[in-house]
């Protein structure tokens, strides 16, 4: 789930850089891009992988 909102964010980011579109310094593109790069990171850390692995013993 946090793949697809990266991948969001990065799309986004390309938007506001192509476009050059002029936001205020808190939506700029990097700043998009850099919550891109941390869903990125929690996805690929397993969290909001949506499922759970419990295994019983």
């Amino acid at each position: 789930m946090l793949g697809i909102v990266a991948a969001v964010l990065f799309f986004i980011a390309f938007l506001i850089n192509a476009a050059d579109i002029g936001t205020n310094d808190t939506f700029s593109s990097t700043n998009v891009m850099l919550l891109g790069l941390t869903a990125l990171a929690l996805q690929v850390a397993g969290i909001g992988a949506g499922r759970s692995i419990r295994r019983r013993s």
